[in-house]
């Protein structure tokens, strides 16, 4: 299941390699160790909901059992990233589209595109959680009832800033939820270095503010309870249709 190799549209567990296993391993261990007082709580309920561990890929079928008696929710297979159409008709159905190959171990500290370290490892922990999955399923929900661009690039910036890259200020910390984060060494550093912008959590502006894709982030928006997420959207279609 090498990255540079055609996708597989399935997980075909006994497919996988001793160097997947390595792969996941390594990075495994090395971003547990990196979230360490820096993670949302929910995030780490979400990896002992899910035995996730060291040692054993996660299974997708039975990562599904588990979610659909949590949240209702389930994974979909993808060979890439999603186009946004199918990725927003799956969340309106309560599933989350991710990929099932891993990177090479040549690749291990940078991959261009999602392997399934990100999408599962940073992703589907957080989806044990019901108030974070209510929002996920409301974003899905709102794009595909809207059937012009400018509302789906909007949509997609909150996506971009919360589900990909939030993060919650507690009474005390700053926590990561973001999966964009979760996965990234860089990301994390960025957060708690001191050079990036963290600002309150404003659904008019997060919606009118662009992002790039290949860069380390200059720019995050904190909630302060996943509470907050849920009563953002309140009214937010008349923002859309602005």
């Amino acid at each position: 299941m090498r990255a540079a190799a055609e996708k597989p549209r399935e997980q075909i567990y006994s497919n996988y390699t001793e160097e997947d296993f390595a792969v996941w391993k390594g990075l495994y261990e090395k971003q547990m160790y990196n979230l360490q007082g820096k993670v949302v709580d929910e995030f780490n309920q979400g990896i002992a909901h899910l035995n996730f561990n060291a040692d054993e890929i996660p299974n997708f079928e039975k990562i599904n059992n588990k979610l659909l008696a949590l949240t209702g929710w389930s994974i979909k297979t993808v060979p890439n990233l999603a186009e946004a159409d199918l990725f927003f008709e799956q969340l309106s159905k309560r599933r989350f589209t991710s990929t099932c190959w891993l990177r090479s171990m040549e690749e291990f500290d940078y991959l261009q595109e999602p392997d399934m370290f990100h999408d599962v490892f940073a992703h589907v922990p957080m989806l044990c959680n019901k108030k974070y999955t209510d929002f996920f399923h409301k974003i899905g929900q709102l794009a595909t009832s809207f059937h012009n661009q400018e509302a789906i690039k909007k949509l997609q910036r909150l996506y971009w800033y919360t589900i990909e890259f939030g993060v919650l200020q507690t009474k005390d910390d700053l926590k990561i939820y973001g999966a964009g984060i979760i996965s990234s060494v860089g990301e994390i550093n960025n957060v708690y270095g001191g050079l990036a912008q963290i600002k309150p959590f404003n659904i008019q502006e997060v919606l009118h503010t662009p992002f790039e894709i290949d860069k380390v982030q200059p720019l995050y928006f904190y909630i302060e309870s996943f509470d907050q997420l849920q009563k953002a959207l309140d009214g937010i279609e008349i923002l859309l249709k602005s």
